[in-house]
């Protein structure tokens, strides 16, 4: 039985009410009926066990509601999973964390550190790739309220924790986009704004005369004229950020198009890496030949 049979047979053993009740006395204390609800939905629709916690519920302010409203995100441990069940996934990084500074943020002095980087790593077609990503503090970090600068207590107490989560959460993304798509995680929005409602209503379809963009072709021009690792691993960077834009506008990338890219971009970071290997061994047999006798 798969995961998914699994996961929806024990879901359907207990009443909505009883699993309601057991949620809301224990994953979840305090929240609302709609928004337990809401959680019990998705965890159905990805075939998750709710019991597991893969998403939070996160009140975010709306301007155009003029207050709070709960939002159902996953949490860092749901892009874990499915990173895990692509077999794949071969681990991360520890976290990289840049200078410590000191600022007053709300009226009281605030220790933070300036940055985080992690970087995770993915099998693809047989090759080890890695996806580097860089977070920093003041740019992630929740305030304890909507009018003002302070970080709530989480933030404040955990200052090195969360953006490791945030960092981790970024590359992530970055190696796995056909995954995690545009989504992020219940650390990355908390405190955060939506300044119009979400508009979920399906829209008709229009048929655009834009001609499409062959994203293999870009991508295998571009990689063409790397002369180093480096230029590999921004582009494909690059390529994270384009694939994360267009599952945000509606119009996501096929997995064939994301696989040849995530290929090309292999290949070429296998062959780089192997002359600048080559380079090293020879530069280290010249210098022991030198070595007078």
């Amino acid at each position: 039985m798969n995961a998914v049979a699994k996961t929806s047979q024990q879901m359907a053993s207990v009443t909505e009410r009883d699993l309601m009740d057991t949620l809301k006395n224990s994953l979840y204390p305090g929240a609302s009926d709609a928004a337990v609800h809401m959680v019990i939905a998705y965890c159905r629709a990805a075939g998750l066990d709710v019991m597991k916690k893969p998403v939070h519920i996160v009140p975010i302010w709306n301007k155009a509601a003029g207050g709070m409203i709960d939002t159902v995100m996953p949490g860092i441990a749901l892009y874990r999973i499915e990173a895990s069940r692509t077999g794949q996934y071969l681990g991360k990084s520890e976290p990289e964390f840049g200078p410590v500074r000191t600022m007053k943020l709300g009226g009281r002095d605030v220790r933070f550190p300036e940055w985080c980087k992690v970087v995770v790593k993915r099998l693809v077609s047989g090759h080890l790739c890695e996806f580097p990503a860089m977070e920093f503090w003041l740019e992630n970090y929740a305030t304890a309220k909507k009018d003002t600068d302070a970080p709530n207590a989480m933030w404040a107490k955990r200052a090195f924790g969360q953006l490791a989560k945030c960092a981790e959460a970024q590359a992530l993304r970055m190696a796995f986009p056909e995954l995690t798509g545009g989504t992020n995680t219940n650390d990355e929005m908390e405190g955060k704004t939506f300044a119009e409602p979400v508009d979920v209503t399906p829209k008709p379809t229009q048929i655009s005369e834009e001609r499409p963009v062959n994203h293999a072709e870009w991508f295998r021009s571009r990689l063409a004229n790397c002369s180093d690792t480096d230029c590999v691993i921004a582009l494909q960077k690059k390529w994270g950020e384009t694939v994360e834009k267009a599952q945000s506008v509606g119009r996501p990338i096929s997995e064939e198009v994301l696989d040849a890219v995530m290929e090309l971009i292999a290949d070429r970071y296998q062959v780089l890496h192997e002359q600048a290997e080559a380079r090293r061994t020879d530069e280290q047999n010249v210098e022991i030949e030198g070595v007078p006798a």
